[in-house]
This record gives structure tokens, C-alpha cells and sequence, in this order.
């Protein structure tokens, strides 16, 4: 097969746990290429691969064909921008970028390169994203009402990482984990009409907004999506409500904890599902009433490495293309007006 030798931009968490072990483990790629502007913290799983001090040192490696860009979202579009007109396909970590002016700079520039642009939308691959897919493909609620998307953290200290968390643009979990949700939503339900959001910082010493809420207007439905880092306790996290019943979904999805402990990841199943159902379906279907709880299937990320591998070598279309990402930061910037205005934003 053919070999897609690989570059990632940093070694930071993204590159340890999301990146790194995936290229390095699928048939088709080679991990030819780390970039640790200080550290040699890769020298010890992956001595192997050549160590890099730049970004610039990286894209001038002409054996290189693919470029991970997994560095701080402020230096996405310059980044992203030189591999590709360094001749390079990218993928691009999520938020993809600062905002939406700069990610349809992005899309038309792949298109004028020729080259492959994907973003790193993961969370597509989780098995509890993938559980409620099915619900909503099968049609098992009939029309949906009402939907409620969450994503809870529990950390009340600052990491002082700036780029994350400072007053800088693209900081803050709007961005971060928002960017999750925003494409989970828009995979599932379509581009919304119309986005009403709020946002503020809840913790001292960070600038950043670490809780947000956005109310996605669809015809006749209404999605809300929202995000904390102060839930020491939670509710459900995702919550479906249609004309003939509800789904009640867990988040559940186990790799990155896997990963975490060192897994080495698979193109087959490498990680073990839920121990115990983790959803709840209370619907009609065909006239029959069912209510019974769920259990998902395990998820994995190197389903999106291995459809980027079939993207490259032509066996099938790009699995995120910058388009996606585009409407992500569409809503985004939608959310921000909303947030500095307090009116509902068209789209």
C-alpha cells in the first residue's frame, strides 16, 4: 500500500494521545516527523521518527506529505496556510480556526493548491455520538423536538495556558468545546437558521469564557448546546426529544482515557464499550411502544485516520472537509455576536 509519510507540529497532548499513536499504528502511514520546539519528549516512544525544532524545518522536508497542524488555534491559519502552499495535505486540529473569515480563507486555498485539507473532528468517532447517529438515521423518535447537547468539565484551577485560556482571540471553551458539539449538531440536524448564545468566565484568574449556552433555531426544533468547566456532578449529556419518544445517552466513550494509560490503538476495535447500558429509549415504533435501555458500541478515533488514508489515495472523499469547519465557525462567530449584543443572529 501506499505509505503517506507524516508530520505532526507539536508533541503537546493532542499529539500524544490523538495523533501520534493512530499514524504511528495505522499500515498506511509513516510518523516521519515531530516538532518539539525544546523537549525530546517524543525520543522515547517514537525514536524513530525525526525530531524538529520548527514548524519551518518541517514543511521544508520534502518527503513529508501530510501535516498535522495541532498548535495553538492563533497559529492555525498562517500554519495551515504554509503547508499547503509548501505543497503539502493537512490536517488541521479543531477549532479550526479563529474564526470564519479565516477558515474560508483556508477552504479556497486548499482548492487553489490542490491539496487535501481535513480537520480532526474526533468526537464523531466516539461510540456515544455513533449510538444516538443510529437513533436519529432510524428515524426511532420520530420528528425531533427538542435537543440537548452538553459538555461538562470540573476544573476550578486556570492550566495558564494563554492561548486556552487568556484574552486572546479563539481562547476560551466556546472555541474548544464548543467546536465539538457545533459539528456533532450540524451532522445530525443541518445547518440552523438562527443562533441566540451566552457566554462568561466563571473561575478567577482566567479570561476566557469557561461556560457557554447557544440555542440552534431549526424549523420547528430547537437545539441547545452547552459547556462547563464547574460541574462536579452532571446530568445527561445528551437528551433527544421527538413526537414519538426520547433517547437519553451517556457520555461514555472510553479512548481517551485508554489512551491516557498508554493503549495502542488499532484500525480494528481496541477499546472496550461501556460495562453496562448507557442509554435509555422510551419510543413507538410502528405502534409498539419500547422502552428498554441501550448500550453503545466502543468508538475509535483511527476510523478517522483511516478514512483521511482513504481520502489521499483516492478510495474515498475527505471524511471533515474545511467546508464543515466552515459552518462551525460560522455559528461560532454567530455566538459571539449574540453574546456581545444579546439578540438572536441570523444565519
Amino acid at each position: 500500500m501506499d505509505i503517506i509519510k507524516t508530520g505532526i507540529c507539536s508533541y503537546g497532548m493532542s499529539g500524544k494521545l490523538f495523533h501520534a499513536p493512530f499514524i504511528q499504528s495505522h499500515p498506511g502511514f509513516e510518523l516521519t516527523a515531530i516538532v518539539e520546539r525544546h523537549k525530546n519528549d517524543s525520543r522515547e516512544r517514537y525514536p524513530d521518527s525525526k525530531l524538529y525544532r520548527s514548524f519551518e524545518e518541517l514543511i521544508a522536508d520534502e518527503s513529508i506529505r501530510l501535516v498535522v497542524v495541532n498548535t495553538p488555534v492563533q497559529l492555525h491559519h498562517e500554519q495551515v496556510s504554509k503547508a499547503l502552499l509548501a505543497g503539502k495535505d493537512v490536517v488541521a486540529e479543531k477549532p479550526f480556526t479563529v474564526n470564519a473569515r479565516e477558515a474560508m480563507e483556508l477552504e479556497d486555498l486548499a482548492a487553489k493548491t490542490g491539496r487535501t485539507l481535513t480537520v480532526y473532528q474526533n468526537r464523531r468517532y466516539d461510540g456515544d455520538y455513533k449510538a444516538i447517529r443510529e437513533v436519529v438515521e432510524d428515524n426511532l423518535l420520530g420528528r425531533l423536538c427538542e435537543v440537548e447537547f452538553r459538555y461538562d468539565r470540573y476544573r476550578i484551577t486556570s492550566s495558564g495556558k494563554d492561548h486556552k485560556e487568556g484574552d486572546q482571540p479563539g481562547a476560551g471553551i466556546l472555541h474548544d468545546l464548543g467546536a465539538h458539539l457545533i459539528d456533532q449538531s450540524i451532522q445530525l440536524f443541518g445547518f440552523p437558521e438562527a443562533v441566540f448564545a451566552d457566554a462568561m468566565t466563571l473561575r478567577d484568574g482566567v479570561a476566557a469564557n469557561d461556560y457557554f449556552e447557544l440555542l440552534l433555531f431549526y424549523p420547528r426544533m430547537r437545539v441547545r448546546l452547552k459547556g462547563t468547566v464547574v460541574a462536579r456532578e452532571t446530568t445527561t449529556p445528551f437528551i433527544l426529544h421527538g413526537i414519538n419518544g426520547s433517547f437519553l445517552q451517556e457520555r461514555s466513550d472510553m479512548q481517551e482515557q485508554e489512551l491516557l494509560k498508554g493503549a495502542i490503538p488499532t484500525i480494528k476495535s481496541w477499546c472496550p464499550g461501556p460495562a453496562a447500558p448507557d442509554g435509555l429509549l422510551h419510543t413507538t415504533v410502528n405502534g409498539v411502544e419500547v422502552n428498554k435501555a441501550t448500550t453503545s458500541s466502543p468508538g475509535n478515533y483511527m476510523g478517522f485516520y483511516d478514512d483521511v488514508y482513504k481520502a489521499l489515495t483516492g478510495q474515498a472523499d475527505n471524511p471533515v472537509p474545511a467546508s464543515d469547519a466552515v459552518k462551525t465557525m460560522r455559528v461560532i462567530d454567530a455566538a459571539m455576536e449574540s453574546i456581545a449584543t444579546g439578540v438572536k443572529v441570523r444565519l
